[in-house]
């Protein structure tokens, strides 16, 4: 895995040129960190917006933490002398303790982003009344967590580091840096208007288009990033790093975490469980020709003959993540997918006859599971016929609460993710040898 050093710097000096300032002898070291192959770093997600019941991880358990909460706040102010000062005084006024302080320069008016400690009695509406009151317009307030107490510069390296070391990161690390918004990855041959004949990317310029709450980049790859949030306009300084992150992402090029897994099969055959991407595609269409029509048509719900044409979707790190099953001749034998579907998450098996009801598409499954837990997903989702009693059982032997949706033969099964949900699903009958 190669990566070239200097391109990881200018595309960090572009992430901080529109956030928090940082000492340019800071980013060659760092980017020096991000460049090395191998690292392998594990991430805290938030998990929800609410801080925990019982503490805000900002200060010891007892009665101090149980009466105070955490609040992310947004609200824009006149650009004028005192303006801010007077927002701040009102806070102060009530025993609001500002945390931290983000300024968003827009060309009328200032967005001011803050993370507070509010006594634990006042409620949002009540914080939005003061601050209007204060003089702040288009007041936004939600609850925050201890992860929010990240000084922003620190919280900006995390995410270029996170999206430098796995491809697949990017929808996630754009969502952590935006908040709560809808990611959708736009392929070429869909993103451009219906009928249009040039590339999918032609209608938004290299630079990408800001219009209110959408903003939409140029995917390395081609098609479209598109990102929406409803609730809340992007600022041009939010627009800024997400498209250095892009940036990133396209220097660096095609990467996979390098980490793989080696079980051994209660028949005694060894397998490797690893990441894939698109230059998988060729095996897993020679794994397609050793399918039988019902497995294929089992996994896919359409015509066989057009199974291969979703492979290279599918293997794409742009729109999810694939874990590959191998044999030690290097053969793949299944293939299982987590797929980002805007706010929701998808997992798919396909598991190659002769190795079927051998416990492989439960380690599969209990291996995405675990990876959609750690991104923060609440759910997942799998697309089935209400004959295949394969995946369904493999479903319930996650033992997480389930949800059971038919119509006309086709099967969707719901399972809700827990803090407790496991971090894989041990393979029936099998034993780790190790890990590289």
């Amino acid at each position: 895995m190669s990566r070239d050093l200097s391109d990881v710097t200018d595309a960090l000096t572009h992430l901080f040129a529109h956030g928090p300032a940082v000492p340019a002898m800071l980013l060659a070291p760092v980017a020096a960190l991000i460049a090395t192959a191998g690292v392998r770093t594990r991430w805290s997600q938030r998990h929800g917006q609410a801080p925990p019941p019982d503490d805000t991880g900002a200060r010891p358990p007892g009665a101090e933490a149980e009466a105070s909460a955490l609040w992310r706040m947004r609200t824009t102010v006149r650009d004028a002398p005192g303006s801010l000062a007077a927002l701040c005084a009102a806070l102060a006024d009530r025993r609001i303790d500002i945390l931290s302080l983000q300024t968003h320069p827009l060309a009328e008016g200032t967005v001011d982003e803050f993370l507070l400690r509010a006594p634990g009695e006042l409620a949002g509406s009540e914080l939005t009344e003061l601050v209007t009151e204060a003089g702040g317009a288009h007041t936004w307030t939600e609850r925050a967590d201890a992860h929010d107490l990240v000084d922003a510069p620190t919280r900006l390296l995390g995410l270029a580091t996170r999206t430098a070391l796995d491809a697949a990161e990017l929808p996630l690390a754009l969502r952590q840096l935006l908040g709560r918004c809808t990611i959708r990855s736009l392929p070429a041959s869909t993103a451009g208007s219906a009928g249009s004949a040039g590339s999918a990317g032609d209608d938004v310029p290299p630079q990408g288009t800001l219009e209110d709450t959408v903003l939409r980049l140029r995917a390395p790859e081609g098609g479209v990033i598109s990102v929406e949030r409803p609730y809340l306009p992007f600022t041009p300084a939010e627009f800024a790093r997400a498209r250095a992150l892009v940036e990133l992402d396209a220097r660096l090029g095609p990467r996979l975490p390098r980490g793989r897994d080696e079980l051994t099969l209660s028949e005694g055959r060894n397998i490797t469980v690893r990441r894939a991407d698109t230059r998988d595609v060729e095996a897993a269409k020679a794994m397609h020709e050793r399918c039988s029509a019902r497995t294929l048509g089992m996994r896919y719900h359409g015509p066989v003959g057009d199974a291969d044409r979703y492979l290279n979707h599918l293997l794409s790190p742009r729109f999810g993540r694939t874990l590959a099953v191998q044999t030690a001749s290097g053969r793949i034998v299944g293939l299982g997918h987590l797929l980002w579907d805007g706010d929701e998450t998808e997992v798919a098996l396909l598991v190659e006859d002769a190795w079927q009801r051998r416990g492989v598409g439960a380690e599969l499954l209990g291996r995405l599971v675990a990876m959609a837990a750690e991104t923060g997903c609440e759910s997942v989702y799998a697309v089935t016929q209400a004959s295949n009693t394969g995946m369904v059982a493999a479903m319930r032997g996650l033992g997480l609460p389930l949800d059971y949706q038919i119509e006309e033969g086709t099967l969707v099964v719901t399972a809700r993710l827990t803090p407790a949900s496991p971090a894989a699903v041990p393979l029936p009958h099998a034993e780790r040898i190790g890990t590289d």
